[in-house]
């Protein structure tokens, strides 16, 4: 018989906070100090950023730039393509540092991200909750703090602590040491399909895609639209209505 679910974690940037929000507006705000900018496509430029962000996140990610690399070539790369010229790493950290007062200035929890967590906290008093994201620590740490999640999820999990992030299913399986718990004792919910549910499917927990945008993608995956949808589902993963709170 299958275990039941001990253990709930949450991917953070897309799934609990509304970080491509946050980044729009942020690379927005920083740019309209920059001189000799020219006249701008907002949607362009705020779609073009998180490209720059994805690609130079995946390269920190794998070992080829520090974090403040993977900054700075986000930075040179959107300068150089609005042509505003080649800038060196000091312009650089100078403009990173204005867009990471607007970017911080704008970290917002998703509304369904605090009355889902109340509830598991109240329906499920001995369910374990935590956060299991890529990342910096200390950014991502004060990051729920400032968000006001930090006090319910107890159990955080960064890849700049572990040497290793998602999809690696070290990450996961660094998880499951941490909590002392089998992979089938833990859900995971994240907000990409691939890198999040499937990889933690693939670790032997049950990935749960937070599909908010409605992408037609098909998944075999449990399929959720709003954190809303996670109390019933972890009834409907354990079998009974009853038996995730009596059983833990």
């Amino acid at each position: 018989m299958a275990s039941r679910i001990q253990a709930l974690l949450f991917d953070l940037d897309g799934t609990l906070v509304d970080h491509d929000t946050a980044a729009g507006a942020a690379v927005a705000e920083a740019l309209q100090g920059t001189p000799d900018l020219p006249d701008l496509d907002q949607e362009h430029i705020r779609r073009r950023w998180a490209e720059l962000e994805q690609h130079a996140m995946e390269r920190y990610l794998a070992g080829e730039l520090t974090f403040t690399g993977q900054r700075r070539l986000r930075s040179v790369s959107l300068a150089a393509e609005l042509g505003l010229g080649a800038w060196d790493d000091a312009k650089a950290d100078t403009w990173f540092a204005e867009y990471l007062r607007h970017y911080e200035s704008a970290w917002r929890a998703y509304p369904d991200a605090q009355p889902t967590l109340d509830a598991l906290a109240d329906q499920h008093p001995h369910l374990r909750l935590g956060v299991l994201t890529n990342g910096d620590a200390e950014q991502q740490r004060r990051k729920l703090h400032e968000v006001g999640l930090a006090t319910v999820l107890s159990e955080v999990i960064v890849s700049s602590e572990v040497s290793t992030a998602k999809p690696d299913p070290l990450i996961f399986e660094h998880a499951c040491d941490l909590l002392g718990l089998d992979p089938d004792q833990i859900a995971y919910v994240g907000d990409r399909l691939h890198t999040d549910a499937a990889a933690a499917a693939k670790a032997g927990m049950h990935g749960i895609w937070l599909n908010r945008t409605g992408d037609p993608t098909p998944s075999e995956l449990p399929t959720i639209q709003t954190l809303h949808d996670i109390p019933a589902l972890l009834t409907s993963l354990n079998g009974t209505a009853s038996s995730l709170g009596n059983e833990l």
